[in-house]
């Protein structure tokens, strides 16, 4: 008599063995590399661009917190959604990349809201759910703070007293001169306009330096301060638009687009402030045109 295995054995086996296989263990699928994070390409961005915080803080109205926030990807000190769609379109149009895949990418990892809402509309909808929430309501903050803001800027505009003057009144007389000048006419206090000079600012004060900015090409954000450290420009200069600046020691500018800006210092045309995406620092003083 033979020993050997019983159909009903050779049936366990074969099904111990297809259940062994179907539970081999598979490797987990590795975390998808999605490239550098948004705060580290606006960094990365506005280190190549050469630019610090506070520049690019005066040049978009960010806050330096919220800056240094956003580089550190942490957006709970924006105050919304709304409101870091904002920032990140305004920080990348500072330091140059695109705003657009920026915004893209915040909506996709971290809120599910497929189309932005209209700005009051958006506004309405975080009030209300702040209010029904029991957390803070930020829209009312935020406004707040913007009026604040508004506020003290009025106040160094009032109490600054900036060298800032109007482009067109760089050949207006000076105190003593308008003071023994006929009253006949509200103009009469106005010298003739020169006939032989084709310079923008030919009758610039020798004593003074005296700087004309032209957005000839395109639009860009001006940074100007006098001797004194006083502000006396921070906002885009759009193209067509023109600003003039003069002081008796000196004009520092940083031009963010700068070739799209023509230059005329001290009466003398210097033809474009920089290079094609070149951020320019400048400075004059009274005399010769020379870079400091």
């Amino acid at each position: 008599m033979t020993l050997g295995s019983s159909p009903r054995d050779n049936r366990r086996s074969a099904a111990s063995a297809s259940a062994s296989a179907s539970v081999e263990p598979q490797e987990p699928a590795g975390p998808r590399d999605e490239g550098p994070s948004i705060g580290r390409t606006l960094a990365t961005a506005r280190l190549n661009a050469g630019l610090t915080v506070d520049e690019v803080s005066v040049a978009t109205r960010v806050r330096v917190p919220i800056v240094h926030a956003i580089e550190e990807d942490d957006f709970t000190r924006c105050g919304g959604d709304f409101y870091v769609r904002g920032h990140l379109r305004a920080l990348a149009r500072a330091v140059g990349t695109d705003g657009d895949a920026l915004i893209a990418r915040y909506q996709a990892t971290h809120t599910d809201e497929p189309i932005p809402l209209a700005p009051v509309a958006a506004l309405e909808a975080r009030r209300i759910r702040a209010d029904h929430g029991g957390r803070p309501n930020w829209t009312i903050a935020m406004v707040l703070a913007i009026l604040a803001v508004i506020a003290l800027i009025g106040f160094n505009l009032l109490t600054g007293k900036p060298h800032r003057i109007a482009a067109g009144s760089i050949n207006a007389p000076s105190p003593s001169a308008a003071a023994s000048a006929p009253a006949a006419s509200p103009a009469g206090n106005q010298p003739p306009a020169p006939t032989s000079s084709a310079a923008p600012i030919a009758a610039a004060p020798a004593d003074k330096v005296t700087v004309k900015l032209v957005a000839e090409t395109g639009t860009s954000w001006v940074t100007a301060m006098d001797g004194s450290g006083n502000s006396l420009f921070q906002n885009n200069l759009d193209e067509g638009k023109d600003q003039t600046f003069t002081d008796p020691k000196q004009i520092k500018l940083v031009i963010g687009n700068a070739s799209a800006v023509h230059l005329y210092v001290n009466g003398k045309d210097l033809g474009a402030a920089g290079k094609d995406g070149e951020v320019a620092h400048l400075t004059y003083t009274p005399g010769d045109p020379q870079a400091g």
